[in-house]
């Protein structure tokens, strides 16, 4: 399976790539049959948050390495190198540029952007503190 991960490279300019994250079958759920399933993955909190329609932020890196999740909604984001990626409902990115620069996102359209957030535990060299809320 791939998701799309946004990262930074050692001069802290952030780059879109997919990952590959590796699936095999396993039951998940018995006696259900078994299905294709990534190895478990620590997490350290979870969060909804709304952006409202209209809402812009400033270059920033992600506040700590988390997975988001759109459920309705539709979002545009900068990568530090230039590039664009729109978002909508059922997308899922990964975010690990929280030393650098960052990104931009900005709310398209009329309607409120709904996202689950996964955070993700800190990887040595993270920024720590209030920085990693």
């Amino acid at each position: 399976m791939l998701v799309l991960h946004l990262t930074e490279d050692a001069a802290g300019i952030s780059h879109f790539a997919d990952l590959a994250v590796p699936l095999d079958a396993d039951a998940f759920a018995p006696p259900a049959p078994a299905m294709p399933i990534s190895a478990t993955e620590e997490a350290t909190g979870l969060l909804y948050l709304i952006l409202p329609a209209g809402w812009g932020g400033a270059q920033h890196p992600s506040p700590r390495r988390q997975v988001a999740f759109c459920f309705s909604g539709r979002l545009r984001v900068e990568a530090g190198d230039g590039e664009v990626r729109e978002f909508g409902a059922g997308a899922i990115w990964r975010m690990e540029d929280v030393a650098g620069a960052g990104h931009t996102t900005t709310v398209l359209g009329d309607d409120d952007v709904r996202l689950a957030i996964v955070q993700l535990p800190p990887q040595p060299g993270d920024p720590t503190g209030e920085e990693a809320k």
